[in-house]
């Protein structure tokens, strides 16, 4: 039986842990696990065997690490070490059926726009991976421990698209239910399944008893079989060790529970042993599969934010150029804050989706659907609706797309279909289906109705399902075509209640050529609802258009409570009229078009306006000292960035394009104090590094860009830093605060010994230690003054340290 078939209605057993176990074997602190595959192959042969013999039906290779950067400066290749490590794993296999599936974690640097990692470099590192993996003779490929979907979304990518192997794909999430970069489980699941994952799930970062709940929400969406690899509880530190804090028989206790809710596919990972995994396998062979009731869900994403398609959603439609002279010259010439100022301004007026169309003559659409996708995702967290009648750009936009989007559009023609149909399947997005063929748009609600109907069919053929389908039966104006109103009415009661699908119009065309146009928009808008639609395209800055949904929404029993319409609507100012209360009015007031004044050079740095911040800051220094602009303008601004962070309002990307943004001002700033040296904007030094033994530094250049723009000096020794160059360069330059980070268990020794070294040597000053295994108890424990768990708790940390 191959591996397919065998999940569809068994419980499938991986391995354990792989480092904790080599630690045993001898792996020293900051050496490479994967030369082990070369230089220590029978240590690693004597792991897998011993997880076989325990039960494990598959086991991993050791590759976690083996991409191109982590090896680069080793002896050994890509293809080296992950041939030597498949073929250590087939020859520990002998006579057994055991499977081996090719271990792939995370690259180690921040994609963008969160950092400088490309997604077509990060796509080929993974696809050499792949690419040699198979070639090697591995049977499925296991991409793991992912924090970034983004990143997730690449490796997906590159071994579909360069392998024939079952893939499967896990993240890993915090206490908060989210990964390190914001994701939750839902997106993670609506975007990895709907690109073909042949399984889904969570691994590392917590113990089984923590992941429970974030299983039962992977539940709630999934229809592919979930995985499950927990850590042995949770790890206590204890002098560089890390002792987890359940046994055996108690792990097995919640894998039963996992079971349970639907997990079909476990394993351990970070503390897990041999005998942990004899504990599974006796779960796999006294349980089956528990069948899961198919999920039908519309729904697009990003990383950080689910829409569900129920009730009416917006699409904001001002990302486009038709009809708009000012979008036409901000795509000439490259203007992509005036596209984002777009972006922001309806999302702030309530759209749940924004149209992006890009086209115009005498531009490379391609490119710039590129750059506005990546840009958007960047400062928004809202889905996003591709638009193009090109099916390079389409594909291009999907491709960098961080989430799962819209198409805009297909119609009934067949070669339409056949060319844009597989984008959509292969990409896991969702398609506007346009009720238009070679022949233009049919006059009557029945001819409309049969396209659309060949459309759901021949997505059904391509194994699109209805809900990601939403069908357009097309808006023609009033003014010209009046006898047609009617007939899109009808053809969209039709769609909604026979086809089952969800329906869209570009609401505003039928108002073209007629005064007043803001009352037909309304008007129509209320008799579309009623017939079924649930996307307008529409632009959410119109008032009365927005009026009419909200208003729609409790009377559909939607706002519950009607608690959005009175937070908008009550206590209105009676003697203007007006229908806003004056706390609405005041945002609404806040929200308008930026100009360049003090207020709104926070406002740019809080919505990361990086060019508009640039040109700001050059205006107001005409009427305000440097160090004004930076401490009642910048740094408030993060302050208040740093809160929103705080509270989950934001997420990582959003943080440091903040962050990013405040550098543009900076760098305005200290070209104009080159020649005054009376004047300084450094409110200090703090040295920062990665501890001896430890290669991951993406948490330390996290820390170094917040600080940095915060106005303090940052001495950035990089990774795996010796202790002495630490104490050397502190000391040399009397710095008066210092940042240590450590990712894995096994450089928290390091970690301490650095703290030690550093006060034997009359250092005075204050360290601070950070990373994904520490604890506040445990930077006690080693002698730190602070512990910061993110990065905007080191900014408190330097504030109270160097002011």
């Amino acid at each position: 039986m191959g591996l397919k078939e065998f999940i569809k209605d068994n419980i499938l057993v991986f391995d354990g842990a792989m480092g904790t176990m080599l630690q045993k074997e001898g792996l020293k602190l900051g050496e490479n696990p994967e030369i082990f595959n070369i230089e220590e192959s029978e240590k690693v042969k004597k792991i897998h065997k011993q997880y076989i013999e325990n039960g494990a039906m598959v086991i991993t290779s050791n590759t976690f690490g083996a991409n191109e950067l982590k090896l680069e400066n080793t002896n050994y290749t890509v293809e080296e070490i992950i041939d030597a490590s498949v073929s250590i794993a087939k020859d520990a296999i002998e006579k057994n059926n055991v499977y081996v599936a090719l271990d792939i974690g995370p690259i180690g640097e921040l994609l963008e726009p969160m950092g400088t990692l490309s997604f077509e470099r990060a796509y080929d590192i993974f696809k050499r991976q792949m690419i040699q993996g198979e070639k090697s003779g591995a049977d499925l490929i296991l991409i793991e421990t992912m924090t970034d979907l983004y990143e997730a979304k690449a490796a997906l990518l590159a071994a579909k698209e360069n392998t024939s192997l079952p893939v499967f794909c896990t993240m890993s999430f915090d206490e908060t239910g989210r990964t390190f970069t914001g994701c939750t489980p839902e997106s993670m699941v609506i975007t990895l399944e709907g690109m073909g994952a042949d399984a889904i799930g969570i691994n590392c970062s917590l113990g089984p008893k923590e992941l429970f709940p974030i299983v039962k929400r992977i539940r709630d969406v999934a229809n592919i079989p979930i995985m499950a690899q927990p850590n042995a509880g949770l790890p206590k530190l204890s002098f560089g060790e890390a002792i987890y804090d359940i046994t055996a028989k108690e792990f097995k206790y919640w894998l039963d529970e996992f079971i349970k809710e639907g997990v079909s596919i476990i394993g351990g990972c970070c503390g897990t042993t041999p005998e942990f995994i004899k504990e599974l396998r006796l779960l796999a062979d006294t349980n089956k599969r528990v069948k899961r009731e198919k999920k039908e869900h519309s729904a697009v994403c990003t990383p950080s934010k689910v829409v569900k398609i129920e009730g009416v959603k917006i699409i904001g439609e001002r990302i486009n150029p038709t009809g708009k002279k000012l979008f036409k010259e901000a795509l000439k010439n490259n203007d992509i804050d005036y596209i984002l100022k777009q972006a922001i301004e309806q999302v702030e007026a309530g759209a749940d989706i924004l149209d992006v169309n890009v086209g115009l003559p005498g531009i490379n659409e391609k490119e710039m659907m590129i750059k506005v996708v990546k840009e958007i995702q960047g400062i928004i967290d809202v889905p996003l609706q591709i638009d193009s009648s090109n099916i390079d750009v389409i594909e291009a936009g999907l491709r960098h797309y961080n989430g799962k989007c819209i198409v805009n559009s297909v119609n009934g023609e067949e070669d339409v279909l056949e060319n844009i149909l597989p984008l959509v399947k292969k990409y896991g997005a969702s398609v506007v289906g346009l009720t238009l063929d070679k022949n233009g748009i049919p006059k009557t609600a029945n001819e409309r109705f049969k396209i659309a109907e060949k459309i759901v069919k021949k997505a059904k053929e391509y194994k699109i399902d209805k809900s990601n389908v939403f069908i357009d039966c097309l808006v023609l104006t009033a003014s010209a075509q009046q006898a047609e109103v009617q007939e899109t009415l009808k053809a969209l009661r039709r769609v909604k209640e026979e086809l089952g699908v969800k329906t869209l119009l570009g609401v505003s065309n039928i108002s073209f050529g007629l005064p007043c146009r803001e009352l037909i928009n309304e008007t129509f808008l209320a008799m579309a609802i009623a017939n079924g639609l649930d996307l307008p395209i529409m632009n959410p800055n119109s008032t009365g258009m927005m009026d009419v949904v909200n208003s729609y929404n409790v009377l559909a029993n939607i706002d519950k409570g009607s608690e959005k319409y009175i937070s908008i609507y009550g206590n209105r100012n009676v003697e203007s009229g007006s229908r806003y209360n004056s706390k609405e009015k005041n945002e609404l007031i806040k929200n308008k078009d930026v100009k360049n004044n003090n207020m709104d050079l926070k406002y740019m740095v809080i919505k990361g306006l990086k060019d508009e911040a640039e040109e700001a800051t050059k205006n107001i220094l005409k009427s305000m000292d440097e160090l004004s602009v930076v401490n009642k303008i910048l740094i408030p601004a993060l302050d208040e960035v740093g809160s929103r962070y705080e509270k989950g309002e934001i997420f990582l990307p959003q943080l440091i394009q903040s962050a990013e943004t405040v550098k543009k001002a900076f760098e305005v700033i200290k070209k104009k104090l080159v020649f005054n040296e009376s004047k300084k904007i450094s409110k200090g030094k703090i040295v920062l590094a990665t501890v001896k033994g430890d290669i991951h530094d993406i948490g330390k250049n996290i820390v170094k860009v917040i600080l940095e723009n915060y106005g303090y000096e940052i001495i950035d020794l990089g990774k795996d830093v010796p202790i002495e160059v630490v104490v050397d360069v502190s000391l040399k330059n009397n710095v008066k605060l210092i940042g240590l980070s450590a990712l894995m268990t096994t450089t928290l020794k390091s970690m301490g010994e650095t703290i030690k070294a550093l006060k034997d040597d009359g250092y005075t000053g204050k360290v601070f230690v950070g990373g994904a295994v520490l604890t506040n108890e445990y930077a006690k424990e080693i002698g730190a003054d602070y512990y910061a768990k993110d990065a905007k708790e080191s900014v408190e940390i330097a504030k109270k340290i160097l002011g």
